[in-house]
């Protein structure tokens, strides 16, 4: 083999390695991306359903908070949104890890229910 195919050959491999480590970089901080949506989703469910235990009607509009989980601190803020049905509240759950919830990683969109009412009885 001659000098110029050897350094073809060379310019050839460096071209595939740097695509390789181009491909394999974006891959990771794809996976990271995703870890973030899942654990925003997470997040947003757990206050989700405390919402629907507590008895409170109507829900707390504007509502924030902050919760630990996977070593980070992720803010929160429902928004509650009046339907059609006196009965029935939209509540979004905006979740991120910027406590001046700026920027949202997620959002939920969920329904309660008015809590039924319990009559007490004699027997």
């Amino acid at each position: 083999m001659t000098l110029l195919e050897v350094m073809v050959a060379l310019f050839i491999f460096a071209l595939a390695g740097t695509a390789v480590m181009k491909a394999a970089t974006e891959h990771l901080a794809g996976v990271g991306d995703i870890e973030e949506v899942t654990f925003a989703t997470w997040v947003a469910s757990n206050q989700l359903n405390r919402l629907k235990l507590s008895s409170q009607w109507p829900p707390k509009n504007n509502q924030k908070g902050s919760v630990e989980m996977a070593d980070r601190t992720w803010y929160w803020q429902q928004r509650i949104a009046k339907t059609n049905d006196d009965n029935l509240r939209q509540v979004e759950m905006v979740v991120g890890l910027d406590e001046t919830y700026q920027n949202s990683i997620t959002s939920v969109i969920n329904y309660v229910t008015r809590p039924a009412q319990v009559s007490g009885g004699g027997g």
